[in-house]
């Protein structure tokens, strides 16, 4: 196998434990949600202790970037792909932490719901998983259209997070001994915000990787 075949196949490679990687956080967040409404402590117990395996799974990537840069002579388009798993690989991670936060939070609060608090949290929950998702398929399809969609669809999630706010003001005045509680969910929202500036952060450098700006 020529050289440049050889590293067209390394690259591939880099993209692909990208999808991977971002599909195990997205099905951590699945078992994490589906896990409060039935009370699973044991499965977010499992989540929580599981945090590492996404520090790990990002340095490994990180590891295989610098292998095929020090092995191979890449052209621009190449170190843009390169620099661009380098930096999504790290919002990857972040998100998968914010998972265990959120499940830590949830532990703390004896597994309530999330509609105990506000109407418009299972709502933001859900969207802020959409654009996350949205945002690893359109690095793997090397989708730049979708990535612009991503970054203005992140007011959907900024929105939702405005009205969770007021909802848990509002839920603070009328149950005062519930306040750590409704503190906490507070957190688990701000969160759920990040996932979206993380979703983001990813569209951004897919346009980097395919164009060569950053936005």
């Amino acid at each position: 196998m020529a050289p440049r075949e050889v590293f067209e196949k390394e690259l591939k490679e880099l993209q692909s434990q990208i999808e991977g990687m971002g599909r195990m956080v997205l099905a951590t967040y699945r078992d994490l949600y589906a896990a409060i409404p039935v009370k699973d402590i044991e499965t977010i117990d499992n989540i929580i202790k599981n945090e590492k395996c996404f520090y790990d799974m990002k340095k490994k990537i990180e590891s295989q970037c610098l292998k095929v840069i020090t092995k191979q002579q890449p052209v621009a388009t190449d170190l843009r792909m390169i620099s661009a798993v380098l930096k999504i690989v790290s919002d990857i991670e972040r998100v998968g932490d914010h998972a265990v936060d959120i499940g830590e939070l949830v532990l703390r609060n004896n597994m309530r719901e999330f509609k105990n608090y506000s109407v418009h949290l299972d709502g933001m929950t859900a969207a802020a998983n959409e654009l996350f998702e949205n945002a690893i398929k359109a690095f793997v399809h090397s989708d730049t259209k979708a990535s612009g969609q991503i970054i203005n669809d992140d007011d959907i999630v900024d929105n939702l997070f405005n009205k969770v706010k007021y909802d848990i003001i509002n839920g603070l005045k009328e149950e005062h001994d519930k306040e750590d509680e409704y503190i906490d969910m507070l957190i688990v929202a701000k969160y759920l915000e990040k996932i979206g500036d993380h979703a983001v952060n990813i569209a951004k450098w897919q346009i980097f990787r395919t164009e060569g700006e950053m936005v």
